[in-house]
C-alpha cells in the first residue's frame, strides 16, 4: 500500500464517493447523522472488498499457491499501513481483532493476567460500556480495584481528581479518547504523562478519534490504543489493538488456535511471535486489507482540513439547537467535536428520533452504550446528531427544521 495522493478538501466531491448517501429514505435524501454508530464506506473500499472476495480469496499465511500469497501480501500491507498511519514504531505492534470493544478485553484478559489483588485500574465516568464492563470483569476475576475519574457538568474530565486517584497502586488506565455521547476530547496526553509518572500503563479508546484527527501513538506515548474499522468508513467486523511491543511480549496469549503458535504437541505448545501471538485462528481477512484501503482513502486529506469541516458543522448544529424552548444540549465542553446530544422537554428521545427517521433523517437515540453517564445528567437518553466529513450544512439546516416539526407534533 501506498499514500494515494493528495486530494483538495472538498465536501461535494467527497460525497460523490460514497453511493450509500444518494439513497432516497421514505422519499427523501438520506441525511446520515449517525456516524458515531458507524460511518458509510466509499466506492474506493467496496471495490476492495469486492476484488478480495472475486479475485483473491484465500486463507492467509498458510498456503503456497498464488491466491494465498497474494491475499497474505495484502494483509500484511495492510498492517504496515495502518502502523504508519499511527506512526507505530514497528507492524509488529498492530494486533487485528474484531473492533475496539474485542482490543480492550484483550488487554484486560491479557495484561489483566500481569495484575494482582489490590491493584487499581481507573476509567473515566463518561465510558462506553466496552471499557467499563471488561475492567469489572477482570476486577471479580482478579480481585482488582476499579476506581472512576468524576466528570462535571460540561462532559469534562474533573483533572484535580483524576490526579488524587493515581498512586503508585494505579495499574491501568483506560480512557476515551474523544466520548461518543459528550463529544467532549480528553487530554489524554497529560493524563497519560500522569499516569507514567506513578508508573502505571495508559490505554486509549479511539473509537470516536481516529476518524476525526491525527493520532500519534508515538507522541502521545500511550502504552495502548484502539480503534474499530467501520467507524473509520471501513468494513464491520475488524478493528485494531495497538501496543508497545516490550508490553505485549510479556503478555500471554489472549485466545489458543491456529496461526498463534509455533510449535504444537500434547505436552507443551510453544506459541508464535508477535503480532501472531494474539490472532489465533483465520481472521477478517478481507476486513483487514480494507480497513487499510479505508485509511488510505483517508490519508488523501489533510485531517485538519476535516477536523475544522466537522467541528463547524457541530458549532453550527449546537448554535440552532439552543435557540429551541426546553432544549438541553448534553456536553458542553469547550473542547469537543462532532457529536451533539440533547434532549427537549419530557419529549422521549426515542419518539423525536423516530420521527426524524421518517423525514429520511437518520440519528442515534438512548443511552449510546453509556449508561452510567446518563445517570449522572438523570436522563433516560439523548437524541444525538453526529457527523462526519461528507456532511453539509444544508443538511443541518434541513435536520433543524425536522426538529422543529418533531417537537411540534410531540408536544
Amino acid at each position: 500500500m501506498e499514500m494515494l495522493p493528495k486530494r483538495k478538501f472538498s465536501v461535494r466531491e467527497i460525497r460523490e464517493d460514497f453511493p450509500a448517501l444518494r439513497q432516497l429514505i421514505y422519499g427523501k435524501n438520506l441525511i446520515y447523522f449517525d456516524n458515531g454508530a458507524t460511518s458509510q464506506k466509499p466506492q474506493y473500499v467496496l471495490d476492495a472488498i469486492n476484488r478480495y472476495y472475486s479475485k483473491n480469496n484465500a486463507n492467509i499465511h498458510r498456503g503456497v499457491h498464488h491466491l494465498s500469497q497474494q491475499a497474505t501480501s495484502e494483509y500484511e500491507a495492510s498492517r504496515r499501513f495502518i502502523a504508519q498511519y499511527i506512526n507505530a514504531g514497528v507492524s509488529e505492534e498492530i494486533i487485528f481483532t474484531k473492533g475496539t470493544t474485542d482490543s480492550i478485553n484483550l488487554v484486560a484478559y491479557s495484561y489483566g493476567e500481569l495484575l494482582k489483588e489490590g491493584d487499581e485500574i481507573l476509567i473515566s465516568a463518561m465510558e462506553h460500556h466496552s471499557n467499563i464492563v471488561p475492567w469489572q470483569m477482570l476486577c471479580e476475576r482478579k480481585k482488582c480495584v476499579l476506581k472512576v475519574i468524576p466528570i462535571n457538568q460540561r462532559g469534562d474530565l474533573i483533572m484535580a481528581e483524576y490526579e488524587k486517584l493515581l498512586s503508585s497502586k494505579t495499574k491501568l488506565v483506560a480512557v476515551t479518547h474523544i466520548s461518543n455521547t459528550l463529544g467532549t476530547i480528553n487530554p489524554v496526553k497529560e493524563m497519560i504523562q500522569k499516569a507514567h509518572a506513578v508508573g502505571a500503563k495508559v490505554l486509549i479508546d479511539g473509537a470516536q478519534s481516529i476518524q476525526h484527527t491525527k493520532i500519534d501513538v508515538r507522541d502521545l506515548d500511550c502504552d495502548f490504543y484502539t480503534f474499530s474499522s467501520h467507524k473509520v468508513f471501513g468494513p464491520t467486523g475488524i478493528g485494531v489493538l495497538y501496543g508497545k511491543e516490550n508490553l505485549l511480549e510479556k503478555m500471554p496469549p489472549y485466545q489458543g488456535g491456529g496461526d498463534m503458535i509455533k510449535k504444537v504437541t500434547f505436552e507443551k505448545t510453544t506459541y508464535n511471535e508477535l503480532p501472531f501471538k494474539f490472532e489465533a485462528g483465520t481472521p477478517h481477512i478481507a476486513g483487514g486489507i480494507c480497513l487499510g484501503k479505508a485509511l488510505e482513502y483517508l490519508s488523501q486529506f489533510n485531517i485538519e482540513d476535516i477536523e475544522k469541516h466537522e467541528l463547524m458543522l457541530a458549532d453550527y448544529a449546537q448554535d440552532l439547537l439552543s435557540t429551541f424552548e426546553g432544549m438541553e444540549i448534553i456536553g458542553e465542553s469547550k473542547n469537543k467535536t462532532s457529536v451533539v446530544s440533547f434532549i427537549v422537554d419530557d419529549i422521549h428521545p426515542f419518539d423525536l428520533g423516530t420521527l426524524l427517521d421518517k423525514q429520511g433523517i437518520a440519528v442515534r437515540t438512548g443511552h449510546h452504550c453509556t449508561q452510567p453517564l446518563m445517570d449522572f445528567y438523570k436522563i433516560p437518553g439523548t437524541v444525538r446528531a453526529s457527523f462526519a466529513f461528507y456532511n453539509t450544512v444544508e443538511e443541518i439546516d434541513k435536520f433543524i427544521e425536522a426538529v422543529e416539526k418533531g417537537i411540534s407534533m410531540l408536544k
